[in-house]
């Protein structure tokens, strides 16, 4: 039934980050903006079924070409970053020293 759903090709803008939920999307927008990189959200949500998972639900963050490779860099440092806080929630073994 679906193929999957793809980014739209937008002149001098490319995606940069893909996700099924738009506040993952937001929070990458607003710490872009942080950066001060612009960015777009493109919204493929389908709000009459309320879906906000799978391929009815696609949320696509852009920003312009000039600034793909400065976005890709920032939202790998982001996720990076929220891998490492992860494993600090999880608690030390007694003989483990800290």
């Amino acid at each position: 039934m679906f193929k999957g759903s793809k980014p739209n090709k937008i002149d001098n803008w490319v995606c940069v980050l893909e996700r099924g939920t738009e506040y993952e999307v937001e929070l990458a927008k607003s710490y872009l903006s942080s950066l001060k990189i612009p960015s777009n959200i493109l919204s493929k949500r389908d709000s009459s079924y309320s879906l906000n998972i799978g391929e009815m639900s696609m949320v696509y963050l852009y920003v312009p070409v000039e600034f793909e490779k400065k976005a890709r860099k920032a939202l790998r440092q982001l996720d990076e970053s929220e891998i490492d806080e992860d494993d600090d929630d999880f608690p030390k073994d007694e003989d483990e020293e800290i």
